[in-house]
């Protein structure tokens, strides 16, 4: 008995239903290994045949597709939107803490000098500040003579601020304190909201000396540096107390 590969198949009920689609069941046969399975000697696939229940609603509509176009953009921008801020918000802050770090450090160098200030009967050896403004700002000059890392032996150094584009700029000179020659500043902090340098005489702080006329150093000197942080005001202060010589 022969049988032919290409005979119709009758009609059958669909198995179920899913959604809009019914499911239909039929057997016929097939040679594919991958889909064919063994029975009374002979292969059988089973075949599932999907059709819409309503053959007039393939693929998407319209609406859906621009509905789905919406949705995507409103999360794309959603997602696009927190990694912008989040980058900004971790730019910033960056920003700050290296201006902070920067700050404290020269801080910290600042009072290690001055800790080692030295004066002597030497018209050489000198502690002098004064007290200015720029642009209404707090702008202090400091001069003195100190045991410096940066170079071997006794040093002149000198703290002071200029203005550049508006902005207030920390430099320092170190140079030979028998130099005669003019010494280039290094520029220390950038856009600085103001430095103050004060010394302690007879239980109040002053904002000027020399021991040209004072005739000895300070026994404390206060040094702060402000400057501004995501628009608010930081102060940093600190308090040397030399210990290296005394009066003239």
């Amino acid at each position: 008995m022969s049988l032919s590969l290409n005979r119709k198949i009758p009609p059958r009920p669909p198995l179920l239903k899913w959604g809009n689609y019914r499911i239909f069941l039929s057997k016929d046969l097939g040679i594919s290994p991958s889909l064919a399975k063994r029975g009374e000697g002979r292969f059988y696939k089973i075949i599932f045949h999907i059709f819409p229940d309503n053959h007039s609603s393939y693929g998407f509509t319209l609406i859906e597709v621009l509905i789905s176009v919406a949705i995507l953009s409103i999360v794309l921008a959603a997602v696009y939107s927190t990694f912008f801020l989040a980058h900004k918000a971790i730019e910033g802050m960056d920003e700050s803490m290296v201006k902070l770090q920067e700050s404290r450090r020269a801080l910290d160098i600042l009072k290690c000098e001055l800790d080692s200030a030295y004066v002597s009967s030497d018209e050489n050896t000198f502690f002098k500040m004064s007290d200015r403004d720029i642009f209404g700002k707090e702008a202090s000059q400091l001069a003195f003579t100190t045991f410096s890392t940066l170079r071997p032996g006794l040093s002149r150094i000198s703290y002071y601020v200029e203005e550049k584009d508006r902005k207030l700029n920390l430099l320092k000179k170190v140079e030979s304190p028998y130099s005669t020659g003019e010494t280039k500043g290094v520029g220390i902090i950038e856009d600085l909201g103001a430095f103050t340098v004060e010394a302690k005489y007879n239980d109040t702080w002053v904002r000027t000396w020399d021991t040209g006329i004072n005739r000895n150093r300070p026994p404390e000197i206060r040094i702060s540096l402000s400057m501004a942080i995501k628009g608010k005001q930081v102060t940093l202060s600190d308090i040397s107390r030399p210990k290296i010589g005394g009066s003239i």
